[in-house]
C-alpha cells in the first residue's frame, strides 16, 4: 500500500521510510484553480490596526497561528480561510459578530 501526501503547494509526494519522494516534477503539476487568493494575513491585520496578539484573540486562535500564517510557514485552510475572506470584505462586521459570540449570555 502506498502512502501519499498532498503538499500545500499542490505537489503530491509518496512517503517511504520517513522520507518524501515527489511523484511528478514540480513543473508537471497543473496550477490549482480556485477562488481568488486572499490578501496576505499581515495586510488584513494591519488594515484592522491590530497587533498579532489582538488579531489572534479576536479570531480565537493562538498567536502562533497568526505568526505562522504571516511568515508563510503555514497557510489558513477551511473555516479560517473563509473567515479571513469575509474579514477582507467587512472586518468591522466580522469582529462585531465575533465579539458578541464570546459575550456571556
Amino acid at each position: 500500500m502506498r502512502r501519499l501526501r498532498l503538499k500545500a503547494d499542490g505537489r503530491i509526494v509518496e512517503l517511504r521510510d520517513g522520507q518524501e519522494f515527489p511523484l511528478a516534477p514540480v513543473d508537471a503539476v497543473p496550477p490549482i484553480s480556485g477562488p481568488a487568493p486572499l490578501p496576505a494575513v499581515r495586510d488584513l491585520r494591519r488594515r484592522s490596526r491590530l497587533t498579532q496578539l489582538e488579531f489572534a484573540a479576536r479570531l480565537g486562535v493562538p498567536v502562533e497561528t497568526i505568526r505562522n500564517w504571516e511568515q508563510g510557514k503555514r497557510a489558513p485552510r477551511g473555516p479560517a480561510r473563509a473567515l479571513l475572506a469575509v474579514i477582507a470584505h467587512s472586518p468591522e462586521t466580522v469582529f462585531a459578530a465575533l465579539a458578541t459570540e464570546s459575550a456571556p449570555v
